[in-house]
């Protein structure tokens, strides 16, 4: 995400320096106390609001943007429905507000069952308002909303998006790297099977069980070529359940990370040198690409995103210009290229799509932390001319 396009501030959250608080790393699973209590109201759901500061990428590298409260419906709700009731949070304690005017609204726009707590209880996300009702600068939800008009919607716009992220142990380490060294060279870990080639499967498998049963449609999971590095795929799906399936499913990965002891990072280059980057790349379909003879719409496609390159950089995600050098399987970031099955191009277009002569493209520009809902809207904004 752009700078320019939140209000929200990182400055206070600049507090210790990162390597004075590693020496207070807590230990997994022993971060309070079990306690039997007895329960009142039975019926009783916690809802699991869930919103985003608009900060990803401005504050330190363990830090995310995610945030989320528990509200106890006496009298549940399905999950599914939008009808929770609106509420809350001090806006002054996320950087959202100032403190003498610090509230700020959340208003549930989509709700899952909570595949941790189980039972009847639900994740709720929320856009976050203004006191007087209006999206806050944080909210770029609302306007993909406002963007899907007749003629988008009548296209059936389709995306698939590929979240890369980096496993961090709670000293800052990727996580199963040595002690003060390094692993091997990039070349054994990608897909790769084994104690010696894999680090972390068991979070990459537990968020991948939560998204299935969160009813998030997520398609598939796999190591990456840095080791301590995974990658997750949301999709095929419309440009709101885009957004809405990424920000749960983030939110997911953190919350079971506190539990293993890791920390998941989107920064896009954690570990400088000669070491892949963390991306986020998109693919993108209309109903006019995936018809018969739908490579017209496709090249049309990227003739207009080459014009446009320097707009979508600036939003594609803060640190971008450390991931996209050119090397490790990118783009230089000042440079658009697009190319068949050319994983070094800003767009590629699929082996596949060339021989049928339909299908999709494949934005490689976003970085891991960019805003899913800002992809979504400026691959419209672009394509479908809406500037």
């Amino acid at each position: 995400m752009s700078k320019t396009a939140t209000s929200a501030k990182a400055s206070s959250f600049n507090g210790a320096a990162l390597a004075q608080r590693r020496n207070v790393a807590r230990k997994a699973n022993s971060r309070g106390l079990c306690l039997k209590v007895r329960a009142g109201n039975t019926n009783a759901q916690k809802a699991e609001y869930i919103w985003y500061d608009g900060l990803e990428g401005q504050k330190e590298i363990m830090f995310n943007e995610m945030r989320s409260k528990t509200k106890v419906m006496q009298t549940p709700l399905p999950a599914g429905s939008t009808d929770f009731p609106m509420w809350s949070f001090d806006g002054s304690s996320t950087g959202q507000a100032e403190g003498d005017d610090s509230d700020c609204l959340l208003k549930p726009v989509f709700s899952c069952p909570d595949p941790i707590r189980g039972e009847n209880h639900v994740l709720v996300l929320c856009e976050v308002l203004t006191p007087d009702g209006k999206p806050h600068p944080t909210n770029t939800r609302d306007r993909l909303v406002n963007i899907l008009d007749k003629e988008i919607n009548a296209e059936e716009p389709l995306y698939g998006f590929e979240q890369e992220y980096t496993m961090l142990g709670s000293d800052g380490r990727v996580f199963g790297w040595p002690e003060g060294g390094y692993p091997a060279p990039q070349g054994p870990f990608y897909c790769g099977a084994g104690n010696e080639a894999v680090y972390g499967r068991p979070l990459a498998e537990a968020h991948l069980d939560a998204c299935i049963k969160a009813g998030i449609q997520v398609s598939g999971i796999n190591a990456e070529v840095m080791p301590g590095q995974w990658e997750y795929q949301v999709g095929p799906v419309g440009p709101l359940e885009l957004g809405d399936s990424v920000m749960i499913s983030r939110w997911l990965l953190h919350r079971l990370g506190e539990d293993m002891g890791i920390v998941c990072t989107f920064d896009p280059k954690p570990v400088k040198g000669d070491w892949n980057g963390t991306g986020a790349h998109t693919n993108f379909s209309t109903k006019s690409m995936r018809n018969e003879g739908g490579v017209k719409a496709i090249n049309d496609a990227v003739d207009k995103l080459s014009k446009t390159h320097e707009k979508h950089i600036t939003q594609y995600g803060l640190g971008n210009e450390q991931r996209l050098t050119g090397l490790h399987e990118t783009c230089d970031i000042s440079t658009f290229r697009s190319g068949v099955a050319d994983r070094g191009a800003s767009i590629r277009i699929p082996r596949q799509v060339e021989i049928e002569g339909k299908g999709y493209l494949e934005d490689r520009r976003p970085s891991a932390n960019v805003d899913p809902y800002t992809v979504a809207f400026l691959l419209l904004e672009t394509i479908f001319s809406r500037a």
